[in-house]
């Protein structure tokens, strides 16, 4: 896409340094187990507040009843009208303290949220903003809980590994919403597999099929968004999911989970991918750009090799889990339940706590402890391991991590933030579509 700056518009260049003018409200690292000014109040700025954002949010007041939140930012006013009526029903009034001065919309409304006085921010909104918002937020001093995937394309990557160094060099926590790495039974199977009870990891399968999206289910009455008054910009941003600028495609926004722990259990990132995919189902304009199936080998520096499967469509069967397979047996694990066959076996029947809320309780304990849990580098490579497969797919060209990290030019920005014309990229053709 053209990079361009418009008179009216802003371009992602500008719009990533007006970021740094939250310095100015930046805040001193968090020490001795108190937050700024002395308070032992934990207060919670909101960068995106739909269902995820606030989900989130009302997960973080569950984990620890000293947390307050105090500004909610998004670019729609009806998304805050809608999550502050939600919090005011799910969370103590006591957890709930946003004036109306600390209400914002717009594109800048996260500059305006960093600049408060806020200890901790929630990033939730569509992942092609989360590189910027990181940046900003880092920038300002703040903790950070950032939603998964954190950007759908290599020159976000980049940032936001830059960015989480820079988080550690000022001792700021960074957790990611990559739950799994903080529920129990995942916790215990990963330390028996990197203790050797499955042996040499050799290959592994990991998938995220399902049917079709919640969200999908409502466009049988599709009404085109003209005719709803949106402009192209602000259609595309309402369904993110749908577009590939936004949302990185469904492998990225949604199977980065299952790569994630593939990526955990080997000890590294893949060295090579290979990926095909399409989009059989998705034949209508209500549905972006995004392709409906993949299928990624991914090759690792060890030899081991990876099949990874996701598809989105309705009346098909659902699998979400991941299978590790070393020479002495192999490692299960779902969001249900998780064990290893083979030479040294285990399971646990125990249910593990709520990582959702598990995610939030281990960052803040780690501040208060003055020893910031930093996962912003580490998520960081495994969307990346997402967006190669993605690439490949789109392409039809095998990758290597090497390229996609340190060469690629991908960049998915619109030429302009702002209200207005967009037009939908075409729908991706293997063999056809650039590799750039």
């Amino acid at each position: 896409m053209s990079k361009k700056k418009s008179q009216s518009g802003m371009s992602r260049r500008d719009f990533i340094k007006t970021t740094s003018a939250v310095t100015l409200a930046a805040a001193m690292p968090l020490s001795g187990g108190l937050f700024a000014a002395g308070s032992d109040k934990i207060r919670v700025g909101m960068i995106g507040c739909g269902g995820r954002g606030t989900g989130a949010a009302i997960n973080c007041i569950e984990a620890r009843p000293d947390a307050v939140i105090t500004a909610m930012g998004d670019l729609f006013e009806d998304h805050l009208k809608n999550s502050f009526k939600r919090l005011t029903e799910k969370v103590p009034k006591e957890n709930l303290a946003v004036t109306k001065e600390k209400l914002f919309t717009g594109f800048d409304a996260y500059k305006k949220v960093l600049s408060t006085d806020v200890d901790l921010v929630i990033m939730a909104s569509p992942p092609h903003f989360r590189p910027i918002h990181l940046k900003a937020a880092v920038e300002a001093g703040k903790h950070i809980f950032m939603e998964k995937p954190v950007a759908v394309d290599p020159v976000g990557i980049r940032l936001v590994i830059k960015s989480s160094r820079l988080a550690s060099e000022k001792g700021l926590g960074i957790v990611a919403g990559t739950q799994r790495r903080h529920q129990a039974h995942y916790l215990e199977v990963i330390k028996r597999v990197h203790n050797g009870d499955i042996g040499e990891i050799v290959s592994g399968q990991c998938y995220w099929n399902m049917g079709d999206l919640w969200v999908e289910r409502a466009m049988n009455n599709w009404v085109g968004w003209k005719a709803k008054g949106w402009s192209d910009m602000e259609w595309q941003i309402r369904n993110w999911l749908f577009l590939t600028w936004l949302s990185g495609d469904h492998i990225v926004e949604q199977h980065v989970h299952n790569l994630d722990v593939i990526n955990w259990a080997i000890g590294s990132h893949p060295v090579k991918c290979t990926g095909i995919g399409g989009r059989q189902v998705r034949t209508v304009p209500q549905y972006g750009n995004i392709f409906d199936h993949f299928a990624v080998e991914y090759e690792y520096e060890s030899g081991a090799r990876v099949m990874s499967m996701c598809r989105q469509t309705a009346g098909c069967s659902s699998n979400v889990s991941e299978r590790v397979i070393g020479t002495k047996g192999f490692s299960f694990t779902s969001g249900a339940n998780g064990f290893i066959q083979g030479a040294r076996p285990w399971a646990d029947e125990k249910e593990s706590p709520n990582p959702y809320i598990q995610e939030h309780a281990d960052l803040i304990a780690s501040i208060k402890a003055g020893k910031p849990l930093n996962e912003g580098e580490r998520v960081a490579e495994s969307t990346l391991t997402a967006i190669m497969g993605r690439m490949s797919a789109y392409t039809g060209r095998s990758l290597s991590w090497d390229w996609v990290m340190k060469a690629s030019k991908l960049d998915l920005s619109p030429p302009k933030y702002e209200m207005g014309d967009l037009a939908v990229e075409p729908v991706a053709v293997p063999g056809e579509t650039p590799l750039l």
